[in-house]
């Protein structure tokens, strides 16, 4: 019996498919340990599989060697190499089956690069053929799952395959190479057996961000003042501040040119007209107006437009998302990723900033109706913009349109992605509004020829921002009703001394903007390039600050690579893969001048092995001291505490360095990411570190905090020592955990029962009342 095969990307997207094209529910059918569907569609024998991602990643071909430069690579099935991806071997091995019987076969990954790459490894390795079907949606609804069957490519986009493949190619060239070279130049160096990395993307964002790193650190602050009148007018209290004059301000100007000029200075040219950096013009105005009344001399207000927003392509929702919600750009890709997949959103790796006619928005905000929270909202939406015309941006994606929902009712989603949800869906109302109406007002209370400006804006009409909240990020500041030539009391002139503000360190929100500016990575990738950087402890800290560690590793690439942390050749291969995409170009051309330049990277490298290795061990071991040392130790004079690794066991704990004749240890919680604080410890003598999952979601800890033992007969609760009321065999006991204090059966891991504690009391939970499974 012969059928059609379709491939998609991930189980979940291979169900979605199988019941939107199935005549009568599908069948799952479980071979292998792992669940492929069948079914008709319009009488026709179909079989829907799955991959898990990437099934299949490149090695060098020959097997692995230490040598480099190597530039000979083939595809490998991803459990050859990776023993965490053991679990792949049993989807190849079901594709491999099923594929024998095919007729024909479709692939439906996602329509993107990676997608595409995925659909091609999985048609010439795991099927054994030269080409297939391709299936192209941008949502995992019924209706779009069918029309893209109907609509099938007869070829896979094989533009988007060898810019995929190309793009692989090229950063498993860089990797591979720089690892290896600076292994070996340590090996030679040191003698040491250290891995240190970097990336094709990687090196010239590390450089542009320690490059401001840079900046930050020797930034002198320049001292000035600001004067404010605290006053009162017609009974109201009010506070203005200073303005300086025409006069002053192209002083100030003239300055800071000159500073330019001798390279005193690289910051642009920014005059604010409060900020005076002359003393002797502060204490001009501060005796010129001591104890002296004004008047109001002039009034004015302005109105602007504050234009609709754009829909979402992923950079701006991811950088709404750190703004609004506080998650990382990793982060927001995967919740995204997850509520694509269960169909309530269209697919988030996109570039698009348009909503297509072919949308069918219409159909779309009927459904949405049907969730009564944004039932007033699409009321608003219908009687100011019945056509639904939305307020589209200039970016473009010919693969698929901005991120909107799609109508249908999310089920089954945790509060992360039901947050990011509703983010996605008030900015799909939030186009379709109108422009906001805004309106600056200024006071001027002049006081012997010296001008005091008291400042306001505040919203005249909604308009969108009632689509869009509570999504607002700015404030109404409204001014009092007062009148030409009224007269100000002054009550007392203020003077605030402060300093000029280093430049500003990137943050999760604003990175991903300027990575795209810069066109560094793709959207699909500029996330994982962060968490990469964050990994290898060059850069920590959601203000992203970078390490010792990174500063070293930047300055020894720039001194003895310059060409490695160029921007413009990243750019250039970027230009030349689009290229590639766009069928203007061909894979061996873009590679072979990679491997050229690479060369060129390797051979700098290759001259000044020794020296080279002997610095990048020296930064490596001071980073990694700094980056591991918690703080004084609180048992021995000298001892300090560090971060370790069990060598049997690979768990992390704290113990002193004057071991062994201090054996100081303290347990710590095993979770991802483990950073240490400065001044430790405490003047209470607690010693803290940070600890969590994700670098978004740490928690301050407490080492040495835990209290004492009580005596056995003594219990903190009633319920320590009862017999476990699900096994009926163990004993519930006391245990700690970096979230608190529960119980739990001491019958595990044959019983996992726990009673969960809040707020000093015991939490009897529903699972607790289930009965033992056999």
């Amino acid at each position: 019996m012969t059928y059609e095969l379709i491939v998609s990307e991930k189980p979940q997207a291979a169900e979605k498919i199988a019941k939107a094209l199935a005549d009568s529910p599908p069948k799952k059918v479980r071979e292998l340990n792992v669940n492929y569907f069948v079914l008709k569609h319009n009488k026709k024998d179909l079989r829907v599989a799955s991959a898990v991602g990437h099934l299949y990643g490149l090695g060098e071909k020959g097997g692995e060697s230490w040598t480099y430069p190597v530039f000979s690579t083939e595809w490998k099935p991803l459990y050859v190499n990776n023993k965490n991806a053991k679990f792949t071997k049993d989807y190849i091995k079901l594709l491999e089956k099923l594929g024998k019987n095919a007729s024909e076969v479709t692939i439906a990954s996602d329509f993107d690069i990676e997608g595409e790459v995925i659909g091609l490894n999985i048609v010439r390795f795991s099927l054994k053929r030269k080409d297939a079907n391709r299936m192209k949606f941008s949502t995992l609804t019924k209706t779009d799952l069918v029309k893209a069957y109907e609509h099938k490519l007869p070829t896979l986009e094989w533009g988007q395959a060898k810019a995929g493949e190309t793009r692989h190619t090229l950063d498993w060239y860089y990797g591979i190479n720089l690892s290896r070279a600076f292994t070996q130049a340590i090996k030679k160096g040191t003698g040491q057996f250290k891995v240190l990395s970097t990336g094709r993307v990687q090196a010239p964002t590390l450089h542009f961000l320690a490059e401001r790193e840079r900046k930050i650190m020797k930034f002198i602050p320049e001292k000035y003042n600001e004067i404010y009148l605290n006053g009162v007018c017609e009974n109201i209290k009010i506070r203005a501040q200073y303005e300086l004059p025409d006069s002053e301000i192209k002083k100030r100007k003239y300055e800071l040119e000159e500073k330019q000029k001798n390279k005193e200075t690289e910051e642009k040219i920014s005059i604010d007209k409060g900020k005076i950096f002359d003393e002797n013009w502060t204490k001009k105005v501060l005796r010129e107006t001591e104890k002296k009344d004004g008047k109001i001399e002039e009034i004015t207000s302005k109105k602007f437009k504050q234009k609709t927003p754009t829909p979402f392509d992923l950079t701006s929702l991811q950088m709404e998302a750190s703004t609004m919600l506080g998650f990382s750009p990793k982060k927001t890709l995967e919740l995204a990723q997850k509520l694509y997949i269960a169909g309530v959103t269209s697919y988030p790796r996109t570039s698009s900033q348009k909503l297509p006619k072919e949308l069918e928005l219409d159909k779309i905000i009927e459904k949405l109706k049907k969730q009564t929270q944004y039932q007033d909202k699409i009321n608003l939406i219908l009687k100011i913009n019945p056509k639904l015309n939305p307020n589209e941006g200039k970016k473009n994606d010919p693969a698929h349109p901005a991120i909107h929902p799609t109508g249908e009712i999310p089920t089954k989603l945790n509060q992360q992605e039901l947050k990011l949800y509703d983010l996605i869906v008030k900015r799909f109302f939030a186009v379709f509004g109108k422009d906001a109406i805004r309106e600056t007002n200024a006071i001027k209370i002049n006081i012997n020829s010296h001008l005091f400006i008291l400042k306001g804006t505040r919203t005249i009409e909604k308009n969108w921002h009632e689509l869009y909240e509570p999504y607002l990020k700015f404030e109404d500041i409204e001014l009092p009703v007062l009148h030409k030539n009224d007269k100000v009391i002054n009550k007392k002139i203020e003077k605030l001394e402060k300093e000029t503000s280093p430049p500003k360190r990137f943050t999760d929100a604003s990175i991903i903007k300027e990575l795209e500016k810069r066109n560094l990575g793709t959207k699909a990738t500029r996330a994982e390039i962060l968490a990469n950087l964050r990994d290898r402890g060059y850069l920590i800290d959601k203000s992203i600050k970078v390490t010792e560690l990174g500063l070293a590793m930047d300055e020894i690439l720039s001194r003895e690579t310059p060409i490695l942390v160029d921007e413009a050749l990243t750019r250039h291969f970027e230009n030349e893969m689009e290229k590639i995409r766009e069928k203007k170009s061909e894979p061996d051309k873009v590679l072979n001048e990679a491997k050229k330049k690479l060369g060129i990277i390797l051979n700098e490298i290759k001259s000044n092995e020794i020296a080279l290795g002997k610095e990048l061990a020296k930064a490596s071991h001071v980073a990694t001291i700094q980056m591991t040392t918690v703080g004084k130790c609180p048992n021995c004079e000298n001892g300090t505490l560090m971060i370790r690794t069990a060598k049997k066991t690979g768990k992390k704990f704290i113990g002193c360095n004057n071991y062994p004749k201090c054996k100081t240890i303290f347990n710590i919680p095993n979770v991802k990411i483990i950073k240490t604080l400065p001044n430790q410890p405490e003047e209470d003598g607690k010693i803290y570190i940070l600890a969590g999952k994700s670098e978004g979601n740490l928690t301050r800890y407490c080492i040495n905090c835990e209290e004492k033992k009580e005596e056995e007969n003594e219990k903190k609760y009633e319920e320590e020592g009862m017999i476990c009321p699900v096994c009926k065999k163990g004993k519930m006991k006391l245990k700690k955990s970096i979230y608190g204090e529960f119980l739990a059966c001491d019958n595990y891991p044959k019983c996992k029962t726990i009673i969960q504690i809040k707020n000093g009391k015991v939490i009897r939970e529903k699972n607790t009342k289930k009965k033992e499974k056999k």
